[in-house]
């Protein structure tokens, strides 16, 4: 099970990097034109770049605090967190429309929900 945990927190932190790299540093303009991107049509930059950073923030949090064995109990907390942000990005893409992305943030979802539940649970990191 453990395996399986630190599968998906890479896997999830891979995402969040990738996300937050983009939103982060991508012209807005660019960002609107990327499938999926019409969303940052209606968003100011400042909002873009905000959950970039949010998303850099959990893919740091998926990961290191266990690898530096430094506040272990993070990594669960950092996928509740990715929960409630996937939630809105899949009220988002539903409200647009985009019923794949729908999909695909539900996997998200998913994925962190797992986590959180093995990490708070089942396989939680002991000092």
């Amino acid at each position: 099970m453990n395996l399986a945990l630190w599968i998906a927190a890479g896997l999830l932190a891979a995402v969040s990097l990738t996300g937050g790299i983009t939103k982060t540093f991508v012209p807005k303009e660019k960002l609107a034109a990327l499938n999926g991107g019409e969303w940052t049509g209606h968003a100011s930059v400042g909002f873009i770049k905000t959950i970039g950073v949010l998303e850099l923030l959990a893919a740091v949090g998926l990961i290191l605090p266990a690898v530096l064995d430094v506040a272990p109990f993070m990594v669960p907390v950092t996928a509740v967190c990715w929960v409630l942000l996937m939630v809105g990005a899949t009220i988002l893409h539903g409200r647009l429309g985009q019923f794949k992305l729908v999909m695909v943030n539900l996997g998200y979802v998913a994925l962190a929900a797992f986590i959180a539940w093995g990490r708070f649970g089942l396989e939680p990191f002991t000092g």
